[in-house]
């Protein structure tokens, strides 16, 4: 029985499983985001999150547990200096997984994940950029005739005041 078994193990034994995701750990923080497989993903989001929640405390212990898993120190500096700044006020959810489609020679599903503060394109400041663009309920004619008409009668008025003195 595989009670309370849930982890994938992703068709590898756990030496290789356990380097590989510390590879894609390494890669995703460098890259801020990677293609991969779902399955490859949903590990790796598993395995990536602790990691970053550890960064957010920069204490030489965190740096230690962070580099045991990764094995990589300039990647470990980057998500302490770096990361662990931009995603101090997330409680978590520091990763985004975006489904592609199939890939061609083996039909697996294939997908991206990166790190949600790094995306400008799905950020909360570039939905405030396409409300402000969003045109009024007034068909642009009739916003241009207004436009035209209102300097026309100020410069009439204008013109008429002298010529009564």
């Amino acid at each position: 029985m595989r009670h309370n078994k849930k982890f994938n193990h992703l068709g590898r034994t756990a030496s290789h499983r356990n380097a590989m995701l510390s590879n894609m750990a390494c890669s995703l923080i460098k890259h801020k985001r990677i293609t991969t497989t779902v399955a490859k993903a949903k590990a790796l989001k598993k395995f990536v999150e602790p990691l970053i929640t550890k960064s957010k405390d920069d204490t030489t212990n965190s740096r230690r547990v962070v580099f045991s898993y990764l094995q990589d120190k300039f990647v470990v500096t980057e998500l302490f200096k770096e990361i662990s700044v931009k995603v101090a006020d997330r409680p978590g959810g520091y990763t985004r997984i975006i489904k592609t489609g199939h890939r061609l020679g083996d039909n697996a599903e294939m997908c991206f994940i990166e790190l949600v503060d790094y995306n400008e394109n799905m950020a909360k400041t570039a939905a405030k950029k396409a409300t402000r663009t969003r045109r009024s309920k007034k068909s642009a004619s009739a916003v241009a005739a207004e436009a035209t008409e209102a300097p026309v009668a100020e410069a009439t008025v204008t013109e008429e005041a002298p010529k009564a003195e």
